[in-house]
Order: C-alpha cells, then sequence, then structure tokens
C-alpha cells in the first residue's frame, strides 16, 4: 500500500472517531486489533472509544503530525476537552485540558492491527 493511500485511510479513521459513526469502525480496526499490549478486537476497541467519549462529551481527535511508511502510521494527535470527572487519575472534573497523544499504528490489509500510544500526562498536570 503506498503512503498517501494509508494517510487516506488514516484520515478516514479519524473522521469516523469524531463522528462516533461506530457502526464503520470495523472498517478501520481489524478483529485483532491489540491497544498497549491489550487483544480488543472491533468490540474492544469500540467499547474502549465509546467510555473514552463517555468520559469526554466534547473528545475531538486532530491530527497535529502525520507520518506514513507502511505499513506504519505516526501521528500526534492534539486535544482540548473537558474530562467530566478523574482523567488519567487526576481530577479534571470538567476543566479545559489541552494535551497530546504521540501514536503509532500498525495496518494489515488497510485496517489497524496494532496501536501503541502515549498521552503527555505531565502537561495535563501543569494545567491543574
Amino acid at each position: 500500500m503506498a503512503a498517501a493511500d494509508l494517510r487516506d485511510i488514516y484520515k478516514n479513521y479519524i473522521a469516523c472517531l469524531n463522528a462516533r459513526d461506530w457502526a464503520r469502525l470495523g472498517e478501520f480496526v481489524s478483529d485483532d486489533a491489540v491497544h498497549n499490549g491489550r487483544p480488543l478486537g472491533v468490540s474492544g476497541y469500540r467499547a474502549m472509544l465509546e467510555k473514552d467519549f463517555d468520559d469526554i462529551p466534547d473528545l475531538r481527535f486532530n491530527i497535529e503530525l502525520l507520518a506514513a511508511d507502511p505499513p506504519f502510521i505516526a501521528s500526534r494527535l492534539s486535544f482540548s476537552c473537558s474530562p467530566k470527572g478523574k482523567f488519567m487519575g487526576l481530577d479534571v472534573n470538567g476543566r479545559k485540558v489541552s494535551f497530546c497523544e504521540n501514536v503509532f499504528y500498525e495496518f494489515r490489509d488497510g485496517r489497524i492491527i496494532e496501536v501503541w500510544s502515549v498521552i503527555d500526562k505531565s502537561v495535563i498536570e501543569a494545567q491543574l
């Protein structure tokens, strides 16, 4: 798969998340998907995302940086949102916080098979 095609798939995946179009999630996420070492499959991945959106009603994924080296994508996602209660063990309680997540994805057959994700918690702590 060409890097440009993989970037397009990824951008459509992010649009799917932001639209909360869970019925289409399987187009982008493999049945064997793993997130940070945890096997989730599509159903577990969806449950994780639904919980994120429930905990953070104004959650929106914004691509800040994007690099593709098939079958991998590296992305820096930025967020400005108001988690309802605790977030990453921190008492945010509805306050607006801004932070980034650095994520690496491996794709197989055009779908995400593995995700490695790190959120910059220290930036959130500094805002509280």
